[in-house]
């Protein structure tokens, strides 16, 4: 099995692409969180200077601390993905996450928002080994929940910001903002 890597726009987390489907819907987990429900999780936790884990579709995102050194963590991290995949235990025990199932009884508006959130941002954020959840829509204000590589990354902000807010406010003019949960 090989295993790719990609830096990403945050230079505390790296992209591992084990060229096979990992978690449909995605699911984040940090240092200190119940990890019973994946097994890859617990593990990669388990090494010291790891701090976060994103589960996306067909990647992993491995966020250190800032006193941790790649050089040190890549073997390990790549050792323990592998280790995992060619056993066959799932990535998954349970459920995925809630959040990136759509509300039953969406008004318009706010599925014009989930639409063009999953369609157009989802797909370009998982390139730099992250993703942008739809928390809700209130009052004019878009509330997204960035995990991975998005979570904690400088240039979030901005991508917030003069991306998503501004292609928001272009197809919804019933946008007004968009803050980060």
């Amino acid at each position: 099995m090989f295993i790719q890597t990609e830096r990403t726009p945050n230079p505390l987390t790296l992209k591992f692409l084990p060229g096979r489907d990992v978690a449909e819907g995605g699911a984040q987990f940090a240092r200190g969180d119940d990890t019973a429900r994946s097994p890859l999780a617990g593990t990669l936790l388990a090494i010291d200077g790891v701090e976060g884990i994103y589960l996306g579709a067909d990647f992993v995102s491995v966020t250190k601390s800032e006193q941790a050194d790649w050089m040190l963590l890549k073997p390990l991290i790549l050792s323990d993905i592998m280790e995992h995949f060619t056993s066959g235990r799932p990535v998954l025990t349970g459920e995925g996450d809630a959040a990136a199932a759509p509300a039953v009884d969406e008004d318009e508006v706010t599925a014009t928002i989930r639409e063009l959130i999953d369609t157009r941002v989802r797909p370009a954020v998982a390139q730099d080994g992250g993703d942008i959840v739809f928390e809700g829509f209130d009052h004019g204000i878009v509330y997204l929940q960035m995990h991975g590589a998005c979570s904690g990354c400088p240039s979030s902000t901005m991508t917030l910001k003069n991306g998503i807010e501004t292609m928001l406010k272009h197809y919804v003019p019933e946008v007004v903002e968009v803050r980060q949960v």
